[in-house]
């Protein structure tokens, strides 16, 4: 008699950290890859949820102060219990760490009282990111070797405070209060009256770590004032400390170039990893609208034949990145690997497109001096390829400068679509949106296609309300050949780097932005 295995369930409590995704832990990340069902709250990075299967059961429990929450404590507690019970991996996503106010020890409670397995994972607490990020050590040699972290938010219900102002304000170095802008009059009175120096330090960090972060230093004196002047709201917390003074020389993070800046990005979401990583590493907010949809061709006929005869082939040649992805995954979906370019020389647009060839075990035999179309097509016909055999994998729809430039050189060349640009015009509403709201500070454009796709997810009636819905927003393109695509819309460019390189392209953003 054979008895039916019953799956065990699991629950994983997990800090996602401060908003950031990078700073998840790398066990964190492990847990969200493998999610079944996944809890998360409003101060879990949305980011990070990408990384969880796209099959598994999304649950949004967020609560956000003066806000009527989505589900009451009990009822998290509630789902955590039945999901574990039917033999689910459960991921329980906290900002911070779950474990210092974030309630995690009261939702473990309940899956010990029901006999549950779980497991805890620690994060990084939004009070250490907001010191960082605001270039405020917590503790300091020279300073104060002592800190406490502390609510500005107790339980309503309780009558009495249960927060020993009279020994705190005086006791500890550094104080860190949690969640209290809105007590922050309160605190600071009660710090004042229990001894605490008026004149003491005090900053004040909305959204720490994020490219929003906002910062604001005083004294416990007016810190309250300055903060209401700002309009910082939560999330928020309060470094109280002499410690606070080292932040003039110490301000990392909000003195990055490009700190404040709203840039919109127009690659696909595969291919601008590198930009959007540049760009925030320099401090810039990043919105993400893809102008590009890849999608394979509509008939994979005539690569299908030239990868049949690729050993009857010259050269073969590649002018962007998604091209050669195409290429090669079509390759093995006929069952052919790269042995069959033995006999073929290999030309790349640029340094990029070189680049990505290297993950398919094949490096280029030329690269132009120029990485253009029109750069390419000089140093083919260098190389002398009158009567050889071209073959250019590339876009169902692309500019023609290759083709003719080098049938007009003596060449036979073969088209290959190996994929199709589409317009995602689904995101167009909200990226006009965006735009609308005047916080936008510039816009990137990395090939002609973006250009063009972008125009079009707009909407605009004609050249002149588009020049009207893009006043203040600067225009930063990789190179001429897109430039001139600005141009062509009566657009001007404001950024343009002498080398064509994502790289290159970053920099000259922040030169830009540094002369104002």
């Amino acid at each position: 008699m054979t008895t039916k295995t019953v799956k065990k369930g699991k629950a994983y409590l997990v800090g996602a950290g401060p908003g950031d995704p990078g700073l998840i832990t790398v066990r964190g990340r492990e847990i969200l890859q493998k999610a079944e069902v996944i809890i998360y709250d409003y101060l879990a990075g949305k980011k990070l949820l990408d990384y969880v299967p796209v099959d598994a059961e999304f649950i949004y429990a967020g609560k956000k102060g003066g806000v009527k929450h989505t589900h009451t404590q009990e009822e998290i507690n509630q789902m955590l219990v039945d999901r574990v019970r039917s033999g689910k991996r459960v991921v329980r996503l906290k900002g911070g760490d779950p474990f210092i106010f974030g309630r995690g020890g009261e939702e473990l409670e309940e899956l010990v009282k029901a006999g549950l397995a779980f497991e805890a994972v620690p994060g990084v607490t939004s009070a250490s990111a907001a010191a960082t990020f605001a270039g405020v050590p917590i503790t300091h040699r020279n300073c104060t070797s002592s800190v406490a972290f502390i609510t500005g938010h107790e339980d309503p219900n309780r009558a009495e405070s249960r927060i020993a102002w009279d020994k705190i304000s005086t006791g500890v170095g550094t104080l860190v209060f949690y969640m209290g802008i809105k007590n922050l009059p309160s605190i600071t009175a009660n710090l004042i009256k229990h001894g605490r120096d008026p004149q003491t330090p005090v900053a004040v960090v909305r959204w720490a770590s994020m490219p929003y972060q906002q910062s604001v230093v005083g004294t416990l004196e007016n810190i309250a004032e300055r903060v209401l002047e700002q309009g910082i709201k939560p999330p928020a917390l309060t470094i109280v400390g002499d410690v606070v003074k080292y932040r003039d020389s110490l301000n990392w993070y909000e003195a990055r170039p490009l700190f404040g800046k709203r840039i919109v990005v127009t690659r696909t979401r595969e291919q601008a990893s590198e930009l959007v990583a540049l760009l925030t590493e320099n401090g810039a907010s990043c919105l993400e609208h893809a102008t590009i949809a890849i999608l394979p061709p509509d008939s994979w006929q005539e690569a299908d034949t030239a990868i049949e005869h690729l050993a009857d082939f010259d050269w073969v040649v590649f002018t962007s990145i998604n091209a050669i992805h195409s290429f090669f995954q079509r390759l093995l979906a006929k069952g052919v690997d790269a042995r069959q370019m033995h006999g073929c020389r290999i030309a790349a647009v640029g340094r990029v497109t070189a680049d990505a060839l290297w993950h398919y075990g094949l490096k280029a035999d030329l690269l132009p001096e120029k990485f253009t179309g029109e750069g390419l097509v000089e140093a083919l016909l260098a190389q002398g390829v009158s009567a050889q055999k071209i073959l250019i994998p590339r876009a169902l729809e692309a500019r023609n400068v290759l083709e003719k430039g080098l049938a007009a050189g003596g060449a036979q060349v073969t088209i290959a679509p190996v994929y199709q640009n589409l317009v995602p015009l689904a995101e167009g509403r909200e990226l006009r949106e965006e735009i609308e709201t005047g916080t936008i500070d510039m816009v990137t454009f990395t090939s002609s296609s973006t250009v063009h796709n972008f125009v079009t997810m707009l909407a605009c009636g004609d050249n002149k309300e588009l020049a009207a819905l893009l006043a203040g927003v600067k225009i930063a393109v990789i190179g001429p050949i897109t430039a001139q695509t600005v141009a062509e819309y009566g657009l001007c460019v404001d950024v343009q780097p002498a080398t064509y390189t994502i790289a290159a392209m970053v920099e000259a953003i922040v030169d830009h932005a540094a002369q104002g």
